[in-house]
């Protein structure tokens, strides 16, 4: 299963609930990290395409500068996005190969899968949406980040509309948690055959 969603919809909350139901779950974002850890191919193609400015002084990637760049220039994004999604790629094929025979889902959470064309890598798209304004105010008072960051950050990625357009279910989370879990206990219940989301846990935000 394809799992994503716009800055701020709640992916990462998703995955940890289908994980919680036994879903064995990855992140590509994780997956990244992996493949342009110093001294691997990945990362000195990015560090010699971008500089020294991407480049901690400890020689690692800078990822708070290399975020700020790719998301306020939509070529270099374009050219990030080239030099590091082959590697995840590889990379996650190796996890899936790697997972045990009994496995019934498994969840790949992909943050841009609809701008990298990933859509058909996957049996099921499931898309996590929720209003721009609910995400922008989820992020400024969760994360820190400025409103104009969050609105560069969207602007970068695919619209809400492109996002349901490629998926095959949908999830509304622009309330709390509360209204979150019996829409994940759902899909579970179609996806696996079984009702297993935790739903005695306490409530908190439907963010992430």
């Amino acid at each position: 299963m394809g799992l994503t969603g716009g800055i701020g919809s709640g992916k990462s909350t998703v995955a940890r609930l289908l994980a919680e139901a036994g879903a064995a779950v990855v992140d590509t974002d994780d997956l990244a990290r992996e493949v342009t850890r110093r001294g691997t191919p990945t990362h000195r193609a990015v560090a010699e395409r971008f500089g020294p400015g991407v480049v901690s002084p400890g020689g690692d990637l800078d990822r708070q500068a290399l975020a700020e760049l790719a998301f306020a220039d939509a070529g270099a994004l374009a050219e990030l996005t080239a030099l590091v999604h082959p590697a995840v790629a590889e990379r996650l094929d190796a996890w899936l190969a790697a997972l045990p025979a009994a496995t019934r889902v498994a969840v790949v959470c992909v943050p841009l899968l609809v701008e990298a064309g990933w859509a058909r890598r996957f049996d099921v798209v499931v898309v996590v949406d929720c209003p721009e304004a609910v995400a922008e105010h989820r992020l400024v008072e969760g994360r820190g980040m400025t409103p104009a960051e969050v609105r560069a950050r969207m602007a970068a990625q695919a619209t809400r509309e492109e996002r349901r357009a490629a998926a095959d279910h949908v999830l509304d989370n622009r309330g709390p948690l509360a209204d979150l879990r019996p829409q994940v206990a759902a899909l579970w219940l179609t996806l696996a055959g079984e009702d297993g989301v935790p739903t005695s846990r306490p409530g908190g935000s439907g963010g992430g």
